[in-house]
């Protein structure tokens, strides 16, 4: 976190980068991942199965969070055959990362996901305290996403009122700086994806803070020099908690916002 010059004193921050899949929206990302390794598995697979640990039931909320989400997409797939033991993982993940991005953008184009109101509330109240807000996943669907989530009509409904939403305003051209989707050099938990959007924002790292619903994510935050806020929703604080993130909630509603100005990581009181 960013200090003054007396270190007992914190500066406010000045920039939010936000994870996208489980921290903005609910994507269907986990359900594509868990489909197209069923499908090989009940089908061109099928000779192989019982060389591996994978079963219909095996790949769980907590396997997607602790094994493959916030990786870029080869690296995700790869992650999950290594984890089943699926025999000869390097040749067979070119097609199942192609199977899985297939199934996603179906799934997106089809509305099979939803935006998460916290995460709405949240970022729409950032940025009327007067920080930058970027926005940094490996998804390379994350644009698919953003632009779909109509902050305008969301605030509306909300009985919310910025007068920095014009109408129309989606989600995508609401973030200041994007790295979403770029081909990286490192994926998370190297901090090369935060350490860019926090340049972009034109922003020191200790001058932001990221939100993430992954191990690998609030790894990459901390290594960046950033503070981490770990978001549990899928009944995984635990999980969050061992990779030390400054704080770990189960809604974005239960963040201190005002101690944000204080350059801090705080839940609401009670």
């Amino acid at each position: 976190m960013t200090t003054t010059s007396d270190d007992n004193v914190q500066a406010a921050f000045s920039g939010a980068i936000f994870d996208v899949d489980g921290v903005l929206v609910d994507s269907p990302h986990e359900r594509a991942w868990r489909d197209a390794l069923d499908e090989f598995m009940e089908g061109p697979w099928s000779d192989i199965r019982d060389q591996t640990t994978w079963s219909p039931e095996a790949f769980t909320p907590e396997v997607y969070q602790g094994v493959v989400s916030g990786k870029p997409r080869m690296s995700g797939a790869l992650a999950a055959l290594e984890h089943f033991e699926v025999p000869d993982p390097q040749g067979r993940v070119g097609e199942y990362a192609e199977r899985k991005q297939t199934m996603v953008v179906e799934l997106i184009e089809a509305g099979e996901f939803t935006a998460f109101p916290d995460a709405l509330r949240f970022i729409l109240a950032v940025k009327a305290a007067g920080l930058l807000v970027g926005a940094a996943s490996s998804s390379k669907n994350a644009g698919l996403f953003l632009e779909q989530i109509r902050l305008d009509a969301f605030a509306q409904e909300q009985g919310l009122e910025y007068e920095f939403l014009e109408p129309g305003q989606n989600l995508l051209g609401f973030f200041d700086a994007d790295v979403s989707g770029r081909d990286f050099a490192q994926g998370k938990p190297h901090p090369e994806m935060f350490l860019t959007a926090a340049e972009e924002l034109g922003l020191a790292p200790p001058g932001c803070f990221v939100i993430e619903d992954a191990v690998s994510g609030v790894e990459a935050a901390k290594a960046g020099e950033m503070a981490a806020l770990g978001l549990a929703r899928a009944d995984d604080y635990e999980l969050l908690s061992e990779a030390h993130p400054d704080l770990v909630v189960t809604s974005l509603d239960d963040v201190d916002l005002d101690a944000l100005a204080e350059g801090r990581l705080a839940a609401k009181a009670g």
